[in-house]
């Protein structure tokens, strides 16, 4: 380990030095107050950093979680989708975060539950906004009668919610109904 060479002691005799000859002490060594403090401050240093090589910290136990809830994280937020900004910068949401929307504005339609959201970029418009592709799955209550008009509604939420709420340009919604329900599910 080299030690600064600029650093003299008040004694006159340089840090190196002292460094240098750590384990042998001469006459100067063993009769200078300047020398000594230095030799215990550097006899201390070594053996603090030889404590660090020999005992190094354990890796938390729980690392390779905290790791691997990151990675989730990210790809559970998806695609990464350009708003339109009236300010100069952009804006993005994540594909994650725009299905949340969808999926609230199509349970507000009534009759209907969204079970599963899809989100897809498909391109960008004049204005800088994302065009997706949107797919919701949907559960239907049993006995509901309306089907059809139910079916118009959740498409003119969640389109409606898409535009105005996120402030992206719809392509395509696809609803698909997959499941019944009854009322206390």
């Amino acid at each position: 380990m080299e030690v600064n060479q600029d650093y003299e002691l008040p004694c006159g005799r340089e840090l190196e030095t002292v460094w240098e000859n750590l384990d042998e002490v001469d006459d100067h060594q063993a009769d200078c107050v300047h020398c000594r403090t230095a030799r215990e401050s550097l006899l201390a240093l070594r053996s603090a950093t030889q404590e660090l090589i020999d005992e190094p910290d354990p890796t938390p136990p729980d690392l390779v979680g905290r790791i691997m809830s990151a990675v989730r994280a990210e790809v559970r937020r998806g695609q990464m989708l350009d708003l339109s900004a009236a300010e100069p910068g952009s804006v993005e949401v994540s594909e994650q975060a725009v299905a949340v929307v969808l999926r609230y504005a199509a349970d507000s339609a009534g009759d209907v539950r969204a079970r599963r959201v899809r989100v897809r970029k498909v391109g960008v418009d004049d204005s800088g906004a994302a065009q997706v592709e949107v797919e919701v799955t949907l559960a239907t209550r049993l006995g509901n009668t309306s089907g059809a008009d139910t079916l118009a509604r959740v498409r003119e939420l969640v389109s409606a919610a898409a535009t105005s709420r996120v402030g992206i340009s719809l392509v395509s919604l696809n609803l698909l109904v997959e499941d019944v329900y009854e009322d206390g599910e």
